[in-house]
């Protein structure tokens, strides 16, 4: 269920939002008088006044805009209020995603390891979202992907875009097919297979290790991801700040938990 902001004037009588002055959101004003009135939300609909035309939203916004605030404004079965604001801030999303295909230089190059691990876990992130209708956190991963890969004057490279239009066109088909056939496609891209993800492109050569020391982190080291608890106390014990932290203390015993700590008991 959507909600609107419905509008009463001072006698309690309903004011259709197409009659209320926002200048100051703050203080909502009639357009007619400038009599004050009270704001509050409730769910839209025409016998309080507040429904919100599409055909206004498409003509300011655009409609894979409109298309995909409604997917981005939350989980399907909550109760989400309605924000011109929010359709601004997907329009601007929009925006940056077409400028990055459309007006970035697109390369042959090869992706970096950081690029090829944003990229497979934006595919199975929006992949495995849709399957579950969570439209929401799959937009959210898109926007993710492109403040990783916008940039002006940023080469993008061609392994990146074409995947990226892939995903984004079941939310906003009208810039994707637009955006698929810049990069030099003929027909339409719903045809194309969707793209898989590799999950070794989603594993971290390093991972952020912390080490406790009395009970409190001391320290946070980089370890390789494969590391044995021996190899990480080994490496953990001849760390400068730890050394400092111990202050010339010697470990009693030392506890490592793969992946996730150690823990030096003095």
């Amino acid at each position: 269920m959507i909600l609107g902001m419905s509008y009463k004037d001072p006698r309690g009588v309903l004011v259709p939002t197409n009659e209320v002055d926002l200048t100051d959101p703050q203080h909502p004003k009639r357009v007619s008088d400038g009599a004050p009135l009270v704001e509050f939300p409730a769910k839209m609909s025409k016998s309080l006044k507040n429904v919100v035309n599409p055909d206004d939203v498409i003509r300011d916004y655009g409609a894979d805009a409109l298309r995909l605030y409604e997917m981005f404004m939350g989980a399907l079965q909550d109760v989400k209020p309605w924000s011109t604001r929010g359709v601004e801030g997907v329009a601007r999303f929009l925006r940056r995603a077409w400028n990055m295909v459309a007006n970035q230089p697109i390369t042959d190059d090869a992706l970096s390891p950081e690029q090829n691990r944003l990229l497979h876990a934006t595919v199975k992130k929006v992949s495995q979202d849709l399957e579950g209708l969570s439209f929401n956190t799959a937009i959210s991963q898109l926007m993710i992907f492109v403040n990783g890969f916008a940039g002006e004057g940023k080469p993008l490279p061609r392994a990146a875009a074409e995947p990226f239009v892939q995903l984004l066109a079941p939310f906003a088909p009208h810039i994707g097919e637009e955006l698929w056939e810049k990069l030099g496609h003929e027909g339409g891209i719903s045809y194309v297979p969707w793209p898989a993800w590799d999950e070794k492109a989603l594993e971290l050569d390093e991972i952020e290790i912390a080490v406790q020391i009395r009970g409190k982190v001391r320290a946070r080291l980089m370890m390789p991801t494969g590391a044995t608890p021996a190899d990480m106390e080994k490496l953990a014990l001849a760390d400068a700040k730890v050394q400092a932290a111990l202050a010339g203390a010697t470990p009693r015993k030392v506890v490592c938990v793969p992946k996730r700590l150690v823990n030096i008991v003095v």
